[in-house]
């Protein structure tokens, strides 16, 4: 097990937690069985406010070359003042059975809260086929489209309002190592509801590595959310948040 270390210099335009991306993690640990890190993270700042800050990530996977299991749990909370700006969570268990050198089935389940965007719960359980494109190591391209049902409660602030859906979840991901030093890895969702178009959501997260010796790399990581029918009108439909910073592995 390999244990990575990350310190961000982050830029951040509202939350962003919609769509849990996991390709990347999946993808780093592709040929050992076990595989994982877990991380926590306190923060208490004292100047002209007061200013809380606690993450747990945690991200543990198995892959025996024919199932692969996964599972994700991420933890955000952040208070300045007394008022909360981040205030998510995520949990996420995914399954992948391998049918052919291009085929995979997957199953997922999902369950997450934010209370920046008014959700108070939403589960979601999937299932669909994953496609591999490309048989190049260097440029790998993934295709997925599943089928999923979704449970959303809205928090206090809007009363009574449960949904209970059935939405297409598309998704094209790529791997690209041009040179040694550098590294391109993309995923971009597409999220419609069946039974009305007009209601999706678009999630894309692009992220660039950059090596700048063995063991240290200069990463930016981008990720962009878009909901054309949020949870209600107060909440924007577009979402972003752009990190920058040094990446150490050992």
């Amino acid at each position: 097990m390999q244990y990575i270390r990350v310190f961000f210099l982050f830029i951040s335009m509202t939350s962003y937690s919609q769509v849990v991306n996991i390709e990347t993690l999946r993808k780093a640990t592709d040929s050992a069985k076990w595989t994982g890190s877990v991380s926590l993270d306190v923060s208490l700042i004292k100047n002209t406010n007061d200013i809380f800050r606690i993450a747990n990530k945690a991200h543990i996977q198995y892959n025996d070359k024919t199932n692969l299991w996964l599972f994700v749990n991420d933890l955000n909370f952040q208070k300045v003042e007394g008022n909360s700006l981040v205030n998510r969570g995520t949990q996420h268990l995914r399954y992948n059975r391998k049918v052919s050198e291009r085929i995979k089935w997957e199953a997922f389940a999902q369950a997450q809260y934010d209370a920046i965007s008014q959700i108070d719960f939403r589960g979601l359980l999937g299932t669909g086929p994953r496609f591999k494109l490309s048989e190049k190591e260097n440029y790998m391209f993934y295709l997925g489209t599943l089928i999923m049902y979704e449970y959303e409660k809205a928090d206090n602030v809007i009363a009574d309002r449960e949904q209970n859906d059935v939405r297409g979840s598309a998704y094209l991901s790529f791997s690209m190592y041009p040179t040694e030093t550098i590294s391109i890895i993309s995923t971009s969702y597409y999220q419609p509801k069946i039974d009305a178009f007009s209601d999706y959501r678009i999630s894309s997260n692009t992220s660039l590595l950059f090596k700048i010796f063995k063991d240290l790399a200069f990463k930016t990581n981008f990720n962009y959310f878009y909901d054309a029918v949020p949870v209600s009108s107060n909440i924007p439909k577009t979402q972003f948040e752009l990190t920058n910073g040094l990446l150490y592995t050992f």
